[in-house]
């Protein structure tokens, strides 16, 4: 499946979810963080490595993933590249 990149920020607006890129370097690691709503990442450049709820997944570009509100994760910047991720947040209905 092909993902026009230009189309997710509003994908993801039309679904209820905020969109942002971040930008992480080679070998960076996130631990443990927890969000109170449900959260979209997907990868734009590189190679993530995601882990929550006794799940890791390996993800590439246009690999969507939802990790559900107060689900301890983890993200981890595998690739040897930097990594650019959409990131988004469930608004507040």
């Amino acid at each position: 499946m092909t993902v026009n990149f230009s189309h997710v920020p509003g994908d993801w607006a039309a679904r209820g979810f905020s969109c942002a890129v971040w930008v992480d370097p080679p070998g960076q690691v996130w631990t443990d963080f927890v969000h109170d709503v449900d959260e979209l990442v997907m990868p734009i450049q590189g190679t993530l490595e995601l882990t929550f709820l006794g799940n890791t997944l390996r993800l590439g570009p246009g690999d969507e993933v939802l990790i559900p509100a107060r689900a301890s994760h983890t993200v981890r910047n595998i690739g040897g590249t930097i990594a650019r991720w959409y990131y988004g947040y469930r608004r507040p209905v």
